[in-house]
């Protein structure tokens, strides 16, 4: 930065702008917080800054901290007036109101986040138009299916659907009392065989339902 912009502002004047500056925000600021805040409406150049503000600092009118190579200017606590009583609970009162335009936002954001969530997890429009596509393509085709099935000559009676479910239980009926009586006859020969069930099997020849993955039905 030119000598010639930190001209109008140099010296005392950089320290009072700064003095004046630090005391109404009350807060801390770096040497190039400040000088980005006020370069424009002050002509202050960097230099000029961080130089008023040690010399703030080293007459005590401002107070330093040092974090590493960084450090901070903020007023002097004890050299601003002291609050009135008046002033405090107009303060209190502030901070209540702004706590609860703070509570109000904070759920406002919670649920336009969900809002959000909601919507994300939601087709869009295009995708939705495609899945309706798609269901009207499936219904067409269930109905062809429908009326093939209803126009066709061969149904099944229920008088056969009858016999045949009778024939059915008669049938797995046999098939159980047979397999108990297989199992019963093959147990007493393995009582007295000197060797294993699978072997006595495979020398007989033996063949059962589970070689076959054939489960007998369920009894009804």
């Amino acid at each position: 930065m030119s000598k010639g912009r930190e001209g109008p502002a140099a010296g005392g004047g950089a320290a009072a702008v700064l003095l004046r500056y630090l005391r109404e925000q009350n807060r801390p600021y770096s040497a190039q917080d400040a000088f980005g805040n006020l370069q424009r409406e002050h002509g202050l150049g960097k230099a000029a800054v961080v130089k008023a503000l040690e010399q703030l600092a080293q007459q005590g009118r401002v107070r330093e901290k040092s974090y590493g190579k960084q450090k901070i200017y903020f007023a002097d606590q004890e050299q601003l007036p002291a609050a009135s009583d008046e002033e405090l609970r107009s303060l209190d009162g502030e901070i209540a109101t702004l706590s609860t335009k703070v509570q109000a936002l904070q759920q406002s954001c919670r649920q336009m986040e969900a809002e959000l969530k909601d919507l994300n997890g939601s087709m869009t429009t295009p995708e939705m138009a495609r899945e309706v596509e798609e269901l009207r393509k499936d219904c067409a085709s269930c109905t062809e299916k429908l009326e093939r099935i209803k126009s066709a000559t061969n149904h099944v009676t229920p008088e056969e659907k009858e016999k045949v479910c009778s024939e059915q239980k008669l049938y797995c009926k046999e098939w159980r009392r047979r397999k108990r009586m297989a199992t019963e006859l093959l147990e007493a020969i393995l009582e007295g065989y000197p060797k294993s069930k699978k072997q006595f099997f495979e020398e007989v020849g033996i063949e059962t339902d589970e070689d076959h993955n054939i489960t007998l039905p369920a009894a009804v």
